[in-house]
This record gives C-alpha cells, structure tokens and sequence, in this order.
C-alpha cells in the first residue's frame, strides 16, 4: 500500500513539474513568434492568447483551433472536449467562426467624371474553412480590408457622381460579388458591404446644391405651367359643354316650335276643312245663294270702306261702279248667277257703293 502511494506521488510530481516547462517553453515560443506584419488587433489578440497544450483541452462554441504536429498541419479542434499529445501537438491558431464586422478605412476614389471623393463603409465577413483561412493567407482582415479598398476604387471608377448616389445598392452588390470572388481561396465569404459617408469637395457641394435648386425651380415651374394648362382645358370643356347644351337647347326650342306651328297649320287646315263643308251644305239648301251673294257683296263694300284709310293713292277698276257683275265674277266660277238687286235696294244713298252705283258716268 505505502509503495503505490508513493508511486502515485511521484507521477503526480513528474507531471507537475512537466506541465511547468511546458508552459514556459510555449510561453517564450509564442511570444518569439508573433509576426511584426500582422497589424490586426484581432489577430495580435488571437496570436498572443493562443492556448497551451495541457493534454486536456476545452474549444469554446464557434470557435476553430488549428493544431500542428511537429510543425506540419493535424487536425482541428471541434467544439468541446479534445486531447492533445504534449510536446507534439501544438495549438498554431485560433479562428472565429462568428460574423465579424471591420471598419473599412476611409479612401479617396475618382469617379468616372474626375471628381475625387473620399468614401468609407463597413464590411461584414465570416471564416468558412479554418485551413484556408490560417493557411491561404498571412493576416486574412488585412487582406480583406485591401481587397475591399481596392474593390471600391475600381467600382467607383466605373460611374459618374450623380449614379454614385443613385445606385448605392448596386455598389454594395459589386463589391461583395468582386470581393468573395478573390477571397474565396482564404476561406472567408463577405456578407455584405455597407458604404457609410461619401465626402466631396466643397466647390462640387455647391454645385450640386445650386444644381438641386435649379432643379426644384424646374419642377415648380413645370406644375405651374401644367396647372394653366389644365385651367385652360377645364375652361375651353366648360365653354364647349355650354355651347352644346345651348345649341341642344335651342335644337329643342326649334322642334317644339316647329311641332307647334305645323300642329296650328293642320288645326287651321281642319277648321277652314270643316268650314267649308259646313259652307257646301249651306250652299245646297235653300237659298243658300241669296247667302253667298249676301255674304260677297258685304266683303265687297268692307274692303271698299277701307280703301282710302292706309294710302291717298287709290287704284279702282273701270267698272267698279257695276256691283252686279263684281258681286256675280268670283261666285259664277262656282256655277252660281244670283240677282243682287234684293240686295242693293237695301243699300241707302248714304252707302259708298250705293252713291258710286248711281252716280252718272
């Protein structure tokens, strides 16, 4: 019993003492190769806390530990519990599998115009193979951070300033397919790339403002003149409206009026009709003669009475004196030859056609 205590103690004391020179010898080692090129804060962080190897090793979620064997690339570590070989086996690096996001420096491009624009944005990435990533390149956010830089010179080369800022999100889209397409060799996939300020100088400022205002003025005066436009035809509707509501009105007018007066001239066709029939029938009875000679000869002295009352010039035929045959002329084209003489020693000497009748030739 006391023998195998006493081995225990010893083994436990040899591995104490090895885990001891262990850490210093990786210690010194770590710190003796820590590239001077890497400018990264991320990967100085990553490079000055890279794990020990303590046989018995812990990966944090979303990360990857790249382990050598005397020198030469072994295996990476997955997430959890890992056992490594002391001496051999070496921790070289450590990656993040997480999204990170770094701050592209501002630049100055020249646009497709010659105008000099300083321009920065922010780039979102993530490693995709740890391999590639420790081993396709020395410092993979520097590379990315030049590529991108690059990437937006060439792109903003490519267009004019008033499309710079039209089209910002088809030069975000540029960049990331330009920049995945280069890094797809180290093992990073851009995400995506967002241009934060874009600075230009101040004399193109200012023409840019008095080109926005000059454009603004424009606006204004195109609505303005497309409003007198537009009063201009609701007035001319307006006057072409009332005009044909006018000329259907008088249209209406004219076919009532119309209807009206050929409605009189039958009501007047249908009296004058209905008179002379009454008329004829008077005539076919008896002494319906004597009637229209009686009716003749008062017409006959009526417009004779008349005569001097409109004009001083008065034009009488030669046998106006002759009432028989005056009276008898338009009633002999009917067939009918009355004797006025009934009807005339009824006129007295005071009556015109009575005095112009006696009176000696």
């Amino acid at each position: 019993m006391s023998v195998c205590v006493c081995v225990w103690s010893h083994v436990i004391c040899f591995f104490s003492i090895l885990h001891c020179i262990l850490s210093l010898f990786f210690a010194q080692h770590s710190r003796q190769t820590v590239p001077a090129l890497w400018g990264s804060r991320a990967q100085q962080r990553w490079a000055s806390s890279l794990p020990m190897n303590t046989v018995v090793l812990f990966v944090p979620q979303q990360e990857a530990w790249v382990v050598e064997r005397m020198g030469r690339f072994h295996r990476i570590l997955e997430p959890g519990l890992n056992f490594l070989i002391p001496i051999l086996d070496r921790v070289k690096y450590v990656q993040s599998l997480k999204e990170i996001v770094i701050d592209v420096p501002e630049q100055s491009a020249v646009s497709l115009d010659n105008v000099t624009l300083q321009i920065d944005g922010v780039l979102y990435l993530r490693i995709l193979d740890p391999f590639k990533a420790s081993y396709g390149v020395e410092d993979p956010e520097y590379a990315v951070t030049q590529l991108a830089q690059t990437t937006m010179r060439s792109e903003l080369g490519k267009l004019t300033l008033d499309k710079v800022f039209r089209e910002r999100e088809s030069l975000n889209a540029n960049m990331v397919h330009s920049i995945n397409q280069a890094s797809d060799d180290w093992g990073i996939r851009c995400l995506r790339y967002e241009i934060k300020d874009i600075h230009v100088p101040p004399r193109v400022k200012e023409s840019m403002q008095m080109q926005v205002e000059a454009e603004r003025k424009k606006r204004a005066t195109v609505l303005e003149s497309e409003g007198t436009r537009e009063a201009a035809i609701n007035v001319a509707e307006g006057r072409k409206q009332a005009q044909i509501l006018a000329s259907e009105g008088q249209k209406a007018e004219q076919i009532n009026k119309a209807a009206g007066e050929a409605n009189a001239v039958l009501a007047k066709a249908e009296a004058k009709a209905k008179a002379i029939r009454l008329l004829s029938e008077a005539l076919t009875r008896q002494n319906g003669n004597a009637a229209a000679s009686l009716t003749v000869a008062e017409q006959y002295v009526s417009a004779f009475s008349n005569l001097a009352k409109e004009s001083n010039t008065i034009l009488l035929p030669s046998n106006t004196g002759d009432i028989s045959s005056m009276v008898t002329q338009p009633t002999s084209s009917s067939h009918y030859c009355p004797s006025i003489a009934p009807v005339l020693s009824c006129l007295g000497p005071r009556d015109p056609v009575w005095a112009a009748s006696n009176t000696p030739a």
